[in-house]
């Protein structure tokens, strides 16, 4: 067989022999594999022999995700089948023999970093292999060539395109999953991964959109709506408060399209969600276009009412001129978006709404940019992403014709200014909330918690704090955060009905795998036991 790395093969089938294990097999030969410690001087004497062999899975491999919820999603499924395989995982990319680079094609910027990834993975003598919307959308972009891709719905196969990068072949897999001719929301759920944050679970409920956004590339990597059925949702769920997750962030390309190709809906899903949430852990839901949610207003009022449920939602406006709106084909008019907002506003009492701006579409006029600017006065929303309008190659958007650079950038400039003129949280000082804490803050100086309004609050780090649903004061606003002092005679509360992972364990449930070193393959693809 060649091994010349500028050999591409279509898809993995083709490089396997008769006297090969399939995947399935391997598969399967690994569920029934219990794993045993070893003792360090087995451990060491090991990896001095594998050393510089190229036999797969003894290989270190970095990861890089950019882009959504949905992408990370991705990227932690696709970092916990690697693991569980044999290979180590590591956050520094010089110690890595090969990088995943999983990639987001919504912005030019998000692409050249991508690309530059690329081009510094070659110049360290790395191997790649490329995942994520870009490649997915245009696979046959000059800068891709040679290199292996793994798809979005591919991700169950990534350890595959992986062992043959490994041995220096190019490895393609972009083809759907299908059942019976019906297109399905990409790979299982119980699959194996690495959360990133141990106490967040992030899962993707639908894959694709309904819409034809003419200036979208996302829609030609993740296609038309597929939604997983609700039992497997409810089970991943289950299964992730098992593991000590305490908040659950449901996420996809559109989250209020749920389920019209498989005969349910958002609400029924969400009902059926937080009748397993445990007392103390939160649920928030992803991004909603405003014409699937326009018909569960009361329903969706009430869920977001629920004590379990975060008060919160990702409504993308784009713009608040009709005629902008018409020419990006976004089926819906202002007064929709209107209509959201103000029924929520009036049913969620203190609802947080984030929107989604572009400034500088084809065609916007100076008109069209005041009815804009005058929505985010109207509403003065507390979470507003302004983005400076980019013709991604391909869209119909991109062969319009285009506002000037300096007026794009001069409209993003005031739209920015105005977002930032006003303080959303300076009437919250002095009040006292119920916050979940998650994170540790970007300076380490804090940690991270939400309010029931999906509000951040910084409050001390204490590590009795991680992981608990806490009372705090509120005694400071900023423009992005609220700062809390704990209440002395409130104890923190655990909503977690396990102990959560450690970081970088990766999940399975009662498979669950908690070292990189489990498994190791001979030449033949026989998998031994360590």
């Amino acid at each position: 067989m060649p091994s010349a790395c500028d050999s591409l093969i279509d898809d993995i089938e083709d490089m396997v022999s008769s006297s090969d294990p399939t995947p399935l097999e391997r598969q399967s030969a690994r569920k029934s594999i219990m794993p045993r410690s070893r003792k360090k001087k087995e451990l060491l004497s090991h990896e001095e022999l594998q050393t510089d062999s190229l036999i797969p899975g003894t290989q270190t491999i970095w990861m890089k995700t950019w882009g959504c919820s949905h992408n990370n999603s991705d990227g932690e499924y696709m970092a916990g089948q690697l693991a569980a395989s044999g290979y180590k995982m590591t956050d520094n990319p010089s110690d890595a023999d090969l990088w995943v680079l999983n990639s987001c094609t919504v912005k030019n910027p998000a692409e050249d970093h991508f690309r530059n990834s690329i081009k510094k993975a070659q110049e360290q003598q790395k191997k790649v292999v490329l995942a994520g919307c870009v490649p997915q959308a245009q696979p046959r972009m000059d800068y891709l060539k040679g290199l292996s891709i793994i798809g979005v719905q591919q991700i169950d196969r990534v350890v595959e395109v992986v062992d043959e990068a490994v041995k220096g072949h190019s490895v393609r897999l972009l083809g759907q999953k299908k059942d019976g001719g019906r297109r399905l929301g990409g790979a299982r759920l119980d699959l194996p991964k690495i959360r990133k944050n141990p106490l967040i679970e992030i899962i993707s409920i639908n894959t694709g959109c309904l819409n034809a956004c003419t200036y979208c590339k996302t829609k030609h990597a993740r296609g038309d709506l597929a939604s997983y059925p609700i039992e497997e949702l409810v089970e991943r769920a289950r299964q992730s408060f098992q593991e000590g997750v305490c908040e659950i962030w449901l996420t996809s390309e559109d989250t209020g399209a749920y389920g019209r190709d498989i005969g349910t809906d958002l609400p029924t899903l969400l009902w059926r969600l937080v009748e397993e949430i445990p007392d103390g852990a939160m649920l928030r839901l992803g991004m909603t276009n405003p014409p699937y949610i326009l018909e569960h207003l009361e329903e969706m009022a009430k869920i977001l009412n629920h004590p379990h449920v975060y008060a919160f939602l990702h409504v993308p406006v784009q713009s608040a001129s009709d005629s902008v709106l018409m020419d990006m084909k976004r089926e819906y008019c202002v007064d929709d978006f209107k209509k959201v907002v103000d029924f929520l506003k009036e049913r969620v009492p203190g609802v947080t709404i984030a929107t989604d701006l572009i400034c500088g579409f084809p065609g916007e006029t100076e008109k069209d940019f005041q009815e804009t600017v005058d929505l985010v006065k109207l509403y003065r929303f507390p979470s507003l992403f302004i983005n400076q309008f980019y013709p991604r190659p391909g869209t119909p958007a991109a062969k319009m014709e285009q506002v000037p650079a300096h007026m794009k950038k001069q409209r993003t400039k005031e739209l920015s200014q105005l977002f930032h003129s006003y303080n959303p949280y300076d009437h919250k000082v002095g009040e006292r909330q119920h916050v979940l804490v998650t994170e540790e803050s970007f300076d380490a100086q804090y940690f991270v918690s939400h309010n029931k309004f999906y509000e951040q609050v910084l409050v001390p780090k204490k590590a009795e704090f991680k992981g608990k649903m806490i009372e705090v004061d509120i005694y400071e606003a900023g423009k992005h955060f609220l700062k809390g002092r704990p209440v002395e005679e409130s104890k923190p509360f655990t909503p977690s009905i396990a102990k959560p992972l450690q970081k970088g364990e990766v999940s399975g449930g009662t498979r669950r795998v908690s070292a990189a070193l489990l498994y190791r393959r001979r030449p033949s693809g026989q998998i031994d036991q360590l």
